[in-house]
């Protein structure tokens, strides 16, 4: 077991790489009452072609698979598991994103045997014909659930006027049509290929022993075999680096509109140290303009373009990113065109020193808040752990960026090609 100090941080991470390829992060901090734990798969729902473990040529499966997979790990063969987890006093879940499956449950007490069962129910898939049957429906209800819905609808429209042929476009949980063609022997072929040991980590922050969790770990894996592990082979499509559709229109049962605008990014080719940069300083640029307290922020709403469901969020992932601002807004038009007016005007803009120290200062702020949320923690080390970035390298990541990385990134960072507008406007 290796142990790492981040003195900065006052943060002791222990690592260790099992003999059948799992990645084990512990985190303790046992001024917490609770512990957090977190099995994550480097698999989500753009993973639809791909060779399967053992074959050589490429399969397609439906869209909406890995979620499906996710709901179906939790019914073993001796029944619900979401049941063992209340038993013992803890609160389980799981969710399904772009690139990733997590399991997760959050307890105060019989924490190692939360864990054993963590990771025991994920390591034991038990797909039948009739479950998975069953399945389909109560997925179906939560399709047509998420397409009532403006803020997922927004969401997914402007992502997929964003990018043409990358399945990031495609909707996390499918369609009603694409689940109904999901059958036993797909969710068998993708957990096969995707849920091996390799291609996991296990993440546990709290208040608990290191040494005698990593230990019990152990033991419990040594207990299974695992085939050895195949390279991954994904495929996906060119993409542009144009967006598909500049503008899309949405029309749903609203009173007010709502109009998201998107920035599309590619990452593809990236080195670790080029995305940390890339991610940290997107960030921080929507910070300094589109916080309460930017200056960009400040002339939408003087101009009533906006009200508090105003929002920015960026993204970077394993080869896609993107950028989010939107709000519930009365002149949606006018809106997008004075915020996309501002984003092209950004590259003529020139950061003072001191604006970039307080830039700096209030990302580092955020950081280290963030630390006192166990599953912000869990969350973001896994994030960046599929990148190949240590999570705790953050901090001085940041320090060590210059006011001319902050202009360079500036004026590359965003051209009219990659601008996407998505409007949910009232029926």
């Amino acid at each position: 077991m290796n142990k790492h100090t981040y003195q900065d941080m006052d943060e002791t991470l222990y690592t260790n790489k099992l003999d059948n390829g799992l990645t084990v992060c512990l985190l303790p901090k046992p001024e917490m009452a609770k512990t957090h734990a977190l099995f994550t798969t480097n698999y989500g729902s753009i993973d639809l072609h791909f060779t399967p473990i053992g074959k050589e040529q490429v399969i397609s499966v439906p869209e909406g698979v890995a979620h499906f997979l996710e709901h179906k790990l939790f019914e073993s063969e001796k029944g619900d598991v979401f049941a063992d987890f209340s038993k013992q006093g803890a609160s389980a879940n799981a969710y399904t994103s772009f690139t990733k499956t997590a399991y997760l449950f959050t307890a105060t007490d019989q924490i190692e045997k939360n864990v054993e069962t963590l990771i025991d129910f994920v390591q034991d898939p038990y797909f039948t014909e009739e479950s998975v049957e069953k399945e389909k429906g109560i997925i179906a209800q939560e399709i047509k659930m998420y397409d009532d819905q403006p803020d997922w609808q927004s969401f997914m429209g402007t992502i997929k006027a964003m990018f043409k042929n990358h399945p990031v476009n495609v909707d996390i949980a499918g369609t009603v049509d694409s689940i109904n063609q999901i059958t036993k022997d797909d969710l068998y072929t993708c957990y096969n290929t995707f849920y091996h040991p390799e291609n996991m980590i296990l993440f546990v922050a709290g208040n608990f022993n290191p040494e005698d969790m990593m230990k019990l770990i152990e033991r419990n894996q040594a207990k299974k075999s695992f085939k050895e592990m195949e390279s991954l082979k994904r495929e996906f499509p060119e993409e542009p680096s144009a967006v598909a559709a500049k503008t899309k229109k949405i029309t749903m049962p609203v009173s007010i509109a709502k109009c998201t605008v998107g920035i599309k990014n590619l990452a593809n080719g990236l080195s670790s140290d080029a995305f940390l940069k890339k991610d940290i300083l997107q960030d921080m640029i929507m910070d300094h303009f589109f916080s309460k307290g930017g200056a960009f922020y400040q002339q939408l709403y003087s101009e009533q373009l906006i009200d508090d469901s105003f929002f920015f969020e960026t993204n970077l992932d394993r080869d896609f990113g993107y950028t989010l601002i939107g709000s519930n807004t009365e002149q949606p038009e006018a809106f997008a065109s004075l915020l996309k007016k501002m984003l092209l005007e950004m590259k003529n803009t020139t950061l003072s020193q001191a604006e970039f120290d307080r830039m700096k200062k209030k990302k580092i702020g955020q950081l280290l808040r963030s630390m006192n949320r166990l599953e912000n923690v869990a969350n973001a080390f896994t994030h960046y752990h599929a990148a190949g970035i240590d999570f705790f390298s953050i901090l001085p990541a940041v320090r060590n960026l210059t006011l001319e990385d902050a202009q360079q990134f500036v004026k590359q960072w965003i051209d009219e090609e990659r601008l996407a507008v998505c409007t949910i406007a009232p029926e």
